[in-house]
């Protein structure tokens, strides 16, 4: 029977496909006892050994996919699973105790983990999370469940899940997801992010996607109106089909201006460049005409592994998007942990308001050896393009000062080893708390470049949790509020001959672009396929008369009233 749900119109374009569901299974075990040991541990070997071929297929895709420095992970993994130690141990509980295989791994699994996690070396303490994971896939194989893995899709599907991390965001495979549907989340969440990025149709925040979905149903995800179709009749899918196919001309039309340059019709030129996650990310940004990188979320290169990224390792990451980019700008944000991205193998303390805590500058000052790490290793690839730095979650002055200190601290030590460093390096901040805003002015005297990050800065000017869909009305970027701080910011850059960009969601935002033309921005970053689309309408708009709007827009009162004026006004 055909069910339409309403959601948060995430990621645009259509989705038509089958229904996977990415949903964990129930692994609550019941001990019992058994009649015939020796057919329990069969039983239990062919449970390993299953799991030992899953494993093995999603090693294989992750090193084909993410690079076998990603993949190794997955051999810590097998190794678990040929421990003797472990599987002697369950052996023998079986044997000894007539239990069953799923109350003898758990026990022993359990047993394991707590001696792990007291060892003071770091290493051997981390092994307790690859015995977690281990455990927990040969249990859903004794229970005759499987869990769920994103990575080893190899059919075309609608992801649904109860929400996204940015990891699995990370994982999906274009050829094979093809768009994707959550309970939970908002258009700014992470996943929502990434799906942009990737260019995968996605609706967030429909709350019971998957209860009202069922493994295998037929389904369209409708990423411009937020709409979830179940089970649809022919003449909806024949009409989505159509309008999928409409996008794609006017796709194609679009990437006529792949190398046109961004200007106004009355000669104002702005830059319009790309938010990437990784280096792979590049490709796009230069088939869609990105004038540069407005941010390189680095984080990236610390998630979906088991210990820190060497020195080494994010200088060749760092080096290779510069080197790629060709002398184009791109920033790189510094380490930006915290909030829905978490790094299990740091063991950070759980908090109680996580996006409002230990995050991103705040961690990076406090924990020096990491931050100077990566600060070394952009100051070395400095040399091989044109590399901005950007420190986030700047709050005070001294923060900023403090941040700015040590990466003047590590260019020295470099410069007396013997390492050539630009003398060319740009440092900004991001402005995504009020305070910072309110203050830009004084900001503007120190650093070099301010780049607004909306997503934080409308959750904390509004607060509301951005991953909360309850309160996702409350993510209103036109916000008379929103605006003047942002205003505050361009006018304190421009008064000090700084320039001011942004890379929140709103840069790439059709009702925004022509009220930030209006403010001045002189940068907008977006997801690389959002950009083209951005260059077109840009190149149709005049300076003086958004500026008019813009104006008339601050005095209004609230985000539906500037959304309708806009509207009225530009027919957009």
């Amino acid at each position: 029977m055909t069910e339409n749900l309403i959601g948060i119109a995430a990621s645009s374009g259509i989705a038509i496909g089958k229904a996977f569901l990415m949903i964990e299974p129930d692994l609550t075990i019941t001990k019992s006892t058994v009649s015939n040991k020796e057919a329990e541990v069969t039983r239990f070997h062919d449970a390993v050994n299953a799991a030992k071929l899953e494993l093995q297929k999603i090693r294989d895709r992750a090193e084909i996919d993410l690079g076998a420095e990603n993949a190794a992970i997955f051999d810590a993994h097998l190794l678990v699973l040929s421990d003797p130690e472990l599987i002697g141990t369950v052996e023998g509980k079986i044997n000894d105790e007539a239990v069953n295989a799923e109350a003898a791994l758990q026990e022993t699994a359990d047993t394991l983990v707590v001696m792990f996690e007291q060892l003071d070396n770091e290493y051997m303490r981390e092994r307790a999370a690859d015995i977690r994971d281990v455990t927990k896939r040969v249990i859903a194989r004794l229970l005759g469940m499987e869990v769920p893995n994103i990575g080893l899709i190899d059919e075309e599907v609608i992801i649904i899940s109860k929400d996204l991390a940015p990891s699995d965001t990370a994982q999906l495979n274009r050829a094979f997801a093809k768009g994707f549907t959550t309970d939970m989340g908002g258009r700014t969440s992470h996943s929502a992010i990434m799906a942009r990025s990737l260019e995968i149709p996605a609706v967030v925040g429909t709350k019971n996607a998957t209860s009202a979905i069922k493994q295998g149903d037929f389904i369209v995800v409708d990423g411009d109106n937020g709409e979830v179709i179940i089970n649809p009749s022919k003449d909806v899918i024949d009409s989505y089909i159509g309008k999928r196919n409409q996008q794609e001309v006017e796709k194609q039309e679009l990437l006529l201006l792949k190398n046109k340059q961004t200007i106004t019709l009355d000669g104002i030129h702005v830059e319009v460049a790309a938010n990437i996650g990784t280096p792979k990310d590049v490709e796009s940004v230069l088939e869609n005409g990105g004038e540069g990188v407005g941010l390189y979320r680095t984080e990236f290169l610390y998630m979906e592994r088991d210990s820190l990224p060497t020195e080494e390792e994010q200088f060749q990451a760092y080096k290779q998007v510069l080197e790629q980019m060709d002398d184009k700008p791109v920033v790189v944000r510094t380490l930006d942990i915290g909030g829905d991205k978490q790094l299990p193998y740091l063991n950070l303390p759980e908090e109680m308001n996580p996006f409002l805590g230990f995050r991103a500058i705040r961690l990076c000052l406090e924990e020096q050896t990491i931050f100077r790490t990566q600060l070394r290793a952009l100051l070395r690839a400095s040399n091989f393009g044109n590399l901005k730095i950007m420190f986030p979650m700047i709050a005070t002055l001294e923060e900023f000062r403090e941040a700015k200190q040590l990466l003047l601290e590590e260019k020295e030590k470099l410069q007396q080893e013997g390492t050539l460093v630009s003398d060319h390096i740009e440092v900004g901040i991001m402005v995504e708390i009020p305070s910072t805003a309110v203050l830009a002015d004084q900001f503007a005297k120190e650093v070099d470049f301010f780049s607004v990050g909306t997503n934080d800065l409308i959750q904390y000017t509004m607060a509301a949790d951005r991953m909360n869909e309850s309160v996702a009305y409350l993510y209103q970027p036109y916000h008379p509020a929103i605006l003047r701080l942002v205003k505050m910011v361009i006018d304190a850059a421009h008064a000090n001959g700084k320039w001011a960009g942004m890379c929140g969601e709103m840069a790439g935002d059709s009702i925004a672009i022509p009220l930030l033309i209006g403010l001045g921005l002189d940068e907008f970053s977006m997801s690389a396929p959002s950009m083209l689309k951005a260059r077109n309408q840009i190149n149709q708009l005049t300076q003086m008369e958004m500026k008019q709007l813009a104006d008339k827009a601050l005095s209004m009162q609230t985000s539906e009233q500037v959304k309708q004026y806009v509207k009225e006004t530009l027919g957009v």
